[in-house]
């Protein structure tokens, strides 16, 4: 008979949570790279929940706009590009070269296509006019350092060749040479999100040459990034791995072998942890409350969520795309959702009551207020709304 497996129930996995996601008071850290190399990647479609998540997770969070930007934009320890599934992240700089190998080469390859193909449906130039064109912008960018598609047509004009995009269908649109290229390029490594225009809410950005990495064989980077999240947020389920990596099963299962990651029991079925973390872990001393932002890492880190997130919430804390809007938390669990009111002021509603008393409110309303200082003057309206964010920020808490 085999060994029998470790059960893994949900107190020691909302324990697990509060302490590997930086989340318990006790364990915040010092600045953004241990934020991010806490949570492997930080959400970066929305500028602002890169801020907010690492705020959340600061000792000190008024330095969180400071300290975030110099990450990212003057000493580059921390690297705005795409990554899993075709979505915008941000990754410690040293995790850059596994992204790629691991989950970018073959989407790559798949948009440089499709780019090809719907630029041939509308008669626009070749695949080696494009290639003219992608090494002429090149240049202008390394030559710039960092600019704005704009910036850069003014250097290389063909960028702004328009072409029909889905001609005939409902969503057929307009679209310009820079636009999709500039997109290609940041899939394919070669580009990155570069500082924006304006405040750090700002969705408008410029672009900047990647930083120069490592060629790394695909199936060793899939196995080091599964290893490195595993090991942050474990245990996961194959359909929790899946999901996160985007990856075909195949690959999760071949990955998991390769870091002989242990099989363990969850409430869902069979869970991995990485070798060496099969011990129970003990709760954070001290109970916590966090408001965490939409598309937070930890609120979208996994595909089974039942364990931290109660289903009956979903219609009011989700978009229709399967987004999060931003969530409050006591103890390793949701508990509700907040928003922030056009005059600053943090608004918060429970979604259940549960284990939820004086201790809870209380922490929750110092988190809230410990957001609204640091965040100050800025609004912050999430770029994709959901339901109960948008009905709270025109009213208060309850």
């Amino acid at each position: 008979m085999g060994e029998a497996r470790r059960y893994v129930g949900v107190a020691e996995r909302r324990a697990r949570l509060g302490a590997g996601q930086r989340l318990a008071g006790s364990v915040r850290a010092e600045g953004p790279e241990e934020v991010a190399d806490s949570l492997v990647a930080l959400h970066g479609s929305d500028p602002a929940t890169v801020y907010l998540a690492v705020g959340a997770r600061l000792t000190e969070p008024g330095r969180t706009v400071a300290e975030t930007e110099r990450a990212l934009y003057t000493d580059r320890t921390l690297v705005r590009m795409h990554g899993m599934r075709h979505t915008v992240f941000v990754f410690p700089a040293g995790l850059t070269a596994v992204v790629h190998a691991s989950t970018g080469i073959t989407v790559a390859a798949r948009e440089r296509a499709a780019l090809l193909k719907d630029m041939a449906a509308s008669g626009a130039p070749d695949a080696a006019w494009l290639k003219e064109v992608e090494e002429s912008a090149l240049t202008a960018l390394a030559r710039r350092g960092q600019a704005t598609a704009a910036e850069l047509a003014e250097d290389e004009p063909r960028l702004r060749e328009r072409f029909v995009y889905a001609a005939g269908k409902p969503y057929e649109g307009m679209h310009t040479v820079s636009t999709r290229l500039l997109r290609v390029l940041g899939v394919e490594g070669r580009v990155v999100r570069g500082r924006p225009l304006g405040s750090w809410t700002s969705s408008q950005f410029r672009w900047a040459v990647a930083p120069a990495h490592l060629e790394l064989d695909v199936a060793q980077a899939q196995a080091s990034l599964l290893g490195r999240w595993l090991a942050a947020c474990g245990p996961a389920t194959e359909a929790d791995l899946k999901w996160w990596t985007g990856w075909r099963v195949t690959e999760v299962r071949r990955a998991l072998a390769a870091i002989g990651a242990r099989a363990v029991t969850l409430d869902e079925g069979t869970g991995y942890v990485v070798a060496g973390d099969e011990e129970p872990v003990a709760a954070p001393a001290e109970p916590w409350a966090a408001l965490l932002p939409a598309l937070d890492p930890t609120a979208m880190g996994w595909r089974e969520r039942d364990w931290y997130l109660a289903p009956d919430m979903l219609p009011a804390l989700f978009d229709r795309s399967g987004n999060v809007g931003p969530t409050v938390w006591w103890n390793g669990r949701v508990v509700g959702g907040w928003a922030q009111r056009a005059d600053g002021e943090i608004v918060w509603r429970l979604l259940t009551t549960e284990g939820i008393g004086t201790e809870a409110r209380g922490a929750i309303a110092e988190e809230a207020e410990r957001l609204r200082a640091w965040v100050g003057e800025t609004r912050v309206t999430p770029r994709f709304r959901t339901p109960l964010e948008k009905e709270l920020g025109g009213q208060g808490a309850s």
